[in-house]
């Protein structure tokens, strides 16, 4: 490998010699660090309106999907290996119904405090606030599929911020 292109240059999870290693973000200052999220799951419009009204036969779909989305969230660093304990201030799920479409958009917001940045931690809240939907209603409609999990916005530290829209 020339030294024009080291592994380090490009991969912040690589030390000099090309090693997998958690960043170091001890000197760091701490600033407001804030993350949106957004998904989209598909499936057939009937299932959006049985969700709507109550009548998945596992339960409240939009609250199971609320409560598994903010776990999630609190606990990325176990399941995503070079993610920093965050100490989360704030993570908020919201959805939107468009059952003409048979749409359930996903957004999660997330703050901190902190060091490092809680995109990941956002990503994995919607994620799996996706799935979650998905589990609940698989017994239903067997045509759901999961859309567009993307970083809408992300705030905070020496990246200032930057925004995301999909075409």
């Amino acid at each position: 490998m020339s030294d024009q292109c080291k592994p380090t240059d490009h991969l912040t999870h690589l030390d000099e010699q090309g090693n997998i290693h958690m960043v170091d973000v001890t000197e760091r200052p701490e600033t407001v660090r804030e993350a949106i999220v957004k998904a989209r799951v598909r499936m057939a419009p009937q299932t959006v309106h049985l969700i709507e009204a109550n009548q998945i036969s596992k339960g409240s779909v939009l609250d199971v999907a609320k409560i598994a989305a903010i776990l999630a969230a609190k606990q990325t660093p176990q399941l995503i290996p070079l993610c920093h304990p965050i100490p989360m201030t704030n993570i908020d799920v919201q959805f939107t119904l468009d059952a003409a479409q048979g749409l359930i958009h996903i957004e999660v917001r997330t703050r901190t405090h902190y060091k490092t940045g809680v995109d990941v931690e956002a990503m994995t809240a919607a994620t799996i606030a996706a799935v979650t939907i998905y589990d609940m209603c698989k017994g239903v409609d067997n045509t759901i599929v999961l859309e567009q999990a993307y970083v809408a916005l992300k705030s905070g530290g020496k990246g200032g911020t930057v925004g995301f829209q999909p075409a």
